[in-house]
C-alpha cells in the first residue's frame, strides 16, 4: 500500500516537576532548602530515513507521544531528561501544521531532522526560590507542558524525471523497459494506482530516478480522477517526460492531449511549466502514428524536443535515456529561486497575542482562557499554599483582576480557569 498523505497528531513530553525539599543531616543546622528541579521533556523529531519510500507506518500509528522528565529530587538532585522521540521519515517529506498551515519542516537529505513538538522545560525546585526575605520557602514548579499539535504529512517523491501523460498512453510499460521496475501493465485506464519509481543506467555510467505517476485528465486539479491526488509528486522531480499516445488509438487527437495536460499542470502549479520537457511520441509501431506526428510537429513550438518510440517494441527508447540524460546534465538538482526586487524588508513590532480572554457563562460563572494563563496554571502546584499564592501574583501582574473588575466581575463571584474554580476576592 502506498501512502503519501497522512494526518498525525504528535505530542511532546511534558517537563519533569520540581519539588520542595529540605536538607537535613546531622550537624547541619537550618540546612535550607534542597528540592532539585524536574528534567526536560523529550522532544518529538522526525528524521530522514532513505530506506524508506511511503508514509506506511503512519497508517497504523496517528498518535506519537515523547516521555516525560523525571520529577527533581532531594538533595537538590536534577531529574532526568527525557530522550527525544525520533520518527523515522522517507525523503522528500513536508510536515505543516494542520490547524494553521504553517510549514513545519521539509525534509529532503538522508539523516536530516527537524523538531515538530518541543518537549516542556522541568520545573524548578523550592531551592531556586530561596532568597534574603525567604530563605526557606515552600515553593516548587510543576513541570512545562509539552508542545502538542495536529500535522499533515506528505509524501513528494524525490525523482529526477516524472512520467506524465493521459492514461494508457503507455508510461508504466516504458518504465519497465528503461528500468528494472516491474510496474502491472493492462489495456484498461487508471491501471496505475501508486507512482512507481526506477532507476535507470545509461551505457556511458550515468543514472537517474524516474517516477511513474498515475494518469492524469482533464480536470484533475479540481480533484477528477487520479491525477489531483499525485501531483504534488511532479513539484520535486527536475525534468517532465511527456509521454503521447501518438496513434490515437482511443480516438483522442495527440495535440490535444498535450495541452490538456499542461493546462493541468499549470492550474496545479504554474512554476511546474518552468520545467525542462522532453516528448516521447509513444506507440509509433501503430498505423497512423506517422501521420499523427507530422501534424503534432506542425503545431508544436520548437522548444520541446520529441522523440519517436515504441515502448513495445523498444524501438528509440535507448536515445530517448540519452537525451533526458543530457537534459538532466545542465538542470541543477537544487534550485532556489531568488526574486530579484527593489522592495526593502521593513520589521516592524509585533504586538504579543493577549495572554488571556475573560467570557461570561449563562450560569454567571467568568470563565478565564488562555495559552500563557493556562500555562501558568498547569505549573502551579495548588497543594502548596506559597505556590497558590504566586499565581494569584501572576494572575495580578498579567492584569487579570483590572480585566475581571471592568467585566463587572464583584466579590465572591465565581472565576473558572479549565476545571478549577476559585472566589473573586476584592
Amino acid at each position: 500500500m502506498f501512502i503519501d498523505q497522512v494526518k498525525v497528531y504528535v505530542k511532546a513530553g511534558d517537563g519533569g516537576d520540581g519539588i520542595a525539599a529540605y536538607r537535613r543531616e546531622i550537624y547541619v543546622p537550618k540546612g535550607g532548602p534542597a528540592g532539585g528541579d524536574g528534567g526536560n521533556g523529550g522532544d518529538v523529531i522526525f528524521k530522514v530515513d532513505e530506506g524508506l519510500n511511503t508514509l506506511m507506518d503512519f497508517h497504523y500509528n496517528r498518535h506519537y507521544k515523547a516521555k516525560r522528565g523525571e520529577n527533581g529530587m532531594s538533595k537538590n538532585k536534577h531529574g532526568k531528561n527525557a530522550v527525544s522521540l525520533v520518527v523515522d521519515v522517507p525523503p522528500g517529506t513536508t510536515v505543516s501544521d494542520e490547524d494553521t498551515g504553517e510549514v513545519i519542516a521539509d525534509l529532503t537529505e538522508h539523516g536530516q531532522e527537524a523538531v515538530i513538538a518541543n518537549g516542556g522545560r522541568g520545573g524548578r525546585g523550592n531551592s531556586r526560590f530561596a532568597s534574603a526575605r525567604n530563605p526557606a520557602p515552600e515553593l516548587s514548579e510543576n513541570g512545562e507542558p509539552g508542545q502538542e499539535r495536529n500535522i499533515k504529512v506528505e509524501l513528494k517523491l524525490l525523482a529526477d524525471v516524472g512520467l506524465i501523460g493521459f492514461p494508457s498512453a503507455g508510461k508504466s510499460t516504458l518504465l519497465s523497459v528503461v528500468s528494472a521496475a516491474k510496474p502491472k501493465t493492462a489495456e484498461y485506464h487508471f491501471t496505475t494506482l501508486t507512482p512507481n519509481l526506477g532507476v535507470v543506467d545509461t551505457d556511458d555510467q550515468r543514472s537517474f530516478v524516474i517516477a511513474d505517476l498515475p494518469g492524469l485528465i482533464e480536470g484533475a486539479h479540481e480533484g477528477i480522477g487520479l491525477g489531483y491526488q499525485f501531483l504534488r509528486h511532479v513539484e520535486r522531480t527536475r525534468v517532465l517526460l511527456h509521454v503521447i499516445d501518438m496513434a490515437g488509438i482511443e480516438a483522442r487527437n495527440p495535440y490535444d492531449d498535450f495541452v490538456k495536460i499542461n493546462r493541468e499542470l499549470k492550474e496545479y502549479d504554474a512554476k511546474l511549466m518552468e520545467r525542462p520537457q522532453i516528448i516521447a511520441a509513444n506507440k509509433m509501431d501503430m498505423p497512423g502514428a506517422e501521420e499523427n506526428l507530422r501534424e503534432f510537429k506542425s503545431k508544436l513550438d520548437d522548444e520541446y524536443p520529441v522523440y519517436s518510440i515504441s515502448a513495445l517494441t523498444k524501438e528509440g527508447a535507448r536515445e530517448l535515456v540519452f537525451a533526458v540524460a543530457d537534459v538532466l546534465d545542465k538542470t541543477p538538482r537544487h534550485t532556489q529561486e531568488i526574486d530579484e526586487t527593489d522592495e526593502k524588508v521593513v520589521y516592524r513590532y509585533q504586538k504579543e497575542e493577549t495572554p488571556f480572554t475573560i467570557t461570561k457563562d449563562s450560569d454567571g460563572t467568568y470563565v478565564l482562557s488562555g495559552a500563557k494563563v493556562e500555562k501558568l496554571f498547569k505549573m502551579t502546584d495548588f497543594t502548596k499554599d506559597e505556590s497558590v499564592q504566586r499565581f494569584a501574583r501572576q494572575l495580578r501582574g498579567m492584569g487579570v483582576d483590572d480585566a475581571l473588575r471592568r467585566r463587572g466581575a464583584s466579590d465572591g463571584d465565581i472565576i473558572r480557569l479549565n476545571d478549577f474554580e476559585f472566589e473573586f476576592i476584592e
